[in-house]
Order: C-alpha cells, then sequence, then structure tokens
C-alpha cells in the first residue's frame, strides 16, 4: 500500500501536474503568480482546501451517495462541499491574517469555481470509487495534486519576480512573457514522466 501511495503522490504532483499538464486551475496561476508571498499563500489554500474536499468528498459518496443510488448528485454536492471549505478559508484569512486576504483578493472565492479542485474531487470518486482504500488514495491524490499546483505557482511567482527586474522586449511584456514562461515550464514537467 505504501508504493501505491509513493506512485500516486508523484504521479499526481510531477507527471500529471494539475496546471503544466492538465491545464486545470489557471486562472489563479496566472493571476497570482505575480509575487512568491502572494502565490505561497495562494498555493497553501489550494493544499488545505482540495486536500480537504478530497476527504469530505470521498466519505460523502462512499457512504451517503453510493448507498442511497445517488451518486448522479456528486457534482453538486462537491461543489457544495468546496464553497464551505473556501468560506471556512477566506473567514480564516480575513481575521488572521488579513494582508494576505486582500493581496489575494477575487482569487480566493474563485477556488471555489477552481476546476482544479472539484476535478480532483471527481477524479478521486471515479478512480477509486468504493474501494477498500478509497478514502486513503483519495486523500493522498487530493494532496499531492494540490501540491503540485503549490510547486507550480512558487515556480512561476519566482521567475515572474526575476523576469520584472530584466529589459523584456515590449512585445513579450505582461502576460505573453508569462505564457511563453508557463509553456516552458510545462515542458520541463514532461521530463517527470519518465519517473514511473
Amino acid at each position: 500500500m505504501i508504493k501505491e501511495l509513493l506512485i500516486i503522490a508523484i504521479s499526481s504532483a510531477l507527471i500529471s501536474n494539475v496546471v503544466l499538464s492538465q491545464f486545470y486551475g489557471l486562472c489563479p496561476f496566472l493571476g497570482v503568480s505575480k509575487q512568491l508571498k502572494t502565490a505561497a499563500g495562494m498555493g497553501l489554500a489550494v493544499i488545505f482546501v482540495i486536500t480537504l474536499s478530497s476527504l469530505v468528498s470521498s466519505v460523502i459518496y462512499i457512504y451517503i451517495l453510493d448507498k442511497l443510488g445517488l451518486g448522479y448528485l456528486k457534482t453538486i454536492v462537491f461543489i457544495l462541499v468546496i464553497a464551505c471549505l473556501v468560506q471556512f478559508v477566506e473567514m480564516y484569512l480575513k481575521k488572521k491574517i488579513p494582508s494576505l486576504y486582500q493581496a489575494l483578493g477575487v482569487y480566493l472565492p474563485l477556488i471555489t469555481t477552481n476546476c482544479a479542485v472539484l476535478g480532483t474531487a471527481l477524479t478521486n470518486v471515479q478512480n477509486y470509487g468504493t474501494e477498500k482504500h478509497a478514502i486513503l488514495f483519495g486523500v493522498m491524490n487530493g494532496f499531492a495534486t494540490s501540491f503540485g499546483f503549490f510547486i507550480s505557482i512558487c515556480i512561476l511567482a519566482g521567475i515572474r519576480e526575476k523576469i520584472d527586474r530584466n529589459n523584456i522586449p515590449k512585445a513579450f511584456r505582461g502576460m505573453p512573457i508569462v505564457l511563453v514562461t508557463a509553456g516552458l515550464m510545462a515542458i520541463a514537467f514532461c521530463g517527470f514522466s519518465g519517473l514511473l
């Protein structure tokens, strides 16, 4: 079982990186990656939301929806779970870390509609269903997926901070150079595909 968990972790974080391989969650990835501090804050918020939503949605699916034959409601239920978790994160940051709350701005509530969060919850149910260790595998997949997001957004933020100090041709300033950088990062992450 340790081997399976390790395979899930490496695969979800590096090989099938949610941003650079599957292209989910690009809005906060591109919008919040201007500074490393805000990118790290967003990454940690996403880790919390995806990991916890993976746990809660797996438990709800296995013990309620599947048992009652209501599997077709999973998308709606998962969206509600995610919205509640994001609301919790938003209230916490507003009270405890107001500077980060202000820096994240509109992107914090957008975690609710971030397709990476919902996609991970749905993938967990699709891949692991109600098998013996489905909840554990789902939580590991959720954590690894969100950790991959954290790695990606922090790398991009670090690169963007360096880029801002350089003389970039006028045609590439702003979002064009960011998209080129993200594309090169995606190509670099393809190198991890040989790990498994």
